[in-house]
């Protein structure tokens, strides 16, 4: 599987839609919590990067699947697959490598906004006053939130040979799994609009991105990302390419 990580991994370091997926990503969250006045953290007040979290789950529903379009289906495209599947290689071994390979690339992109958290801890009022537990919280809630985008992209690319119908399919599903169970949840009352909204990765952000770091939220993430993997392995399996 490490082999796999790497040769993935280098793959995608050199080519050129990896700066484009960092810089992109890069590029929007700086504008959106520096620059542009309606969200500037300059602006607003108040030393936190809500503006942050709030922007990144909407900009990884594109850039993940754009990351995860290629993983299957160039290599269906090429007619390399039946070769990858003859090497000694279990399916899980493949699946996890192409996978992990995603989602460092999805992770390298929020290094860089660590400096947003030092920035706002220096330039608080006192200095360091900033809710230290709601920012780890929600580092965790964006980890958690790529690796479920870096799953479903990587199943969307193994139901097609097409790159550009796997994006498509993955920021669909990406969509309704974080935002149309909260939709669905906002035209009931009472308990069944909480349940409803429990189904969807919305819910369980919002409670990890204010510092509640709760091992059901945890094991929801999981759970999402075990159901795609297992699911892109029986889609493999059925060899329809």
């Amino acid at each position: 599987m490490l082999t796999i990580l790497r040769k993935e991994f280098n793959s995608f370091l050199n080519s050129p839609i990896a700066y484009v997926v960092l810089g992109v990503f890069l590029v929007a969250a700086g504008l959106f919590t520096w620059v542009f006045p309606d969200s500037s953290v300059l602006d607003y007040g108040y030393a936190d990067l809500q503006t942050l979290f709030n922007l990144a789950p909407w900009i990884f529903l594109f850039l993940i699947p754009a990351l995860t379009m290629r993983t299957f289906a160039e290599e269906k495209k090429a007619g390399t697959m039946e070769l990858l599947l003859t090497r000694p290689l279990t399916e899980s071994q493949l699946i996890g490598g192409k996978y992990l390979a995603c989602l460092a690339l999805a992770l390298l992109a929020l290094i860089p906004t660590l400096l947003y958290y030092f920035s706002i801890y220096k330039l608080g009022s006192p200095e360091g006053n900033i809710d230290s537990a709601a920012t780890v919280g929600s580092y965790v809630g964006l980890t958690l939130l790529a690796a479920v985008f870096a799953a479903l992209g990587v199943l969307a690319s193994a139901c097609t040979r097409d790159q550009i119908i796997a994006f498509l399919l993955a920021v669909v599903a990406c969509f309704l799994l974080y935002s149309g169970f909260d939709s669905l949840a906002s035209v009931l009352e009472g308990s069944p609009a909480y349940y409803v909204s429990q189904l969807g990765i919305a819910a369980h952000y919002r409670d990890l991105s204010k510092g509640l770091i709760d091992s059901r939220d945890i094991i929801y993430f999981f759970s999402i990302v075990a159901l795609a993997l297992q699911a892109t392995r029986l889609v493999l399996r059925s060899r329809n390419w």
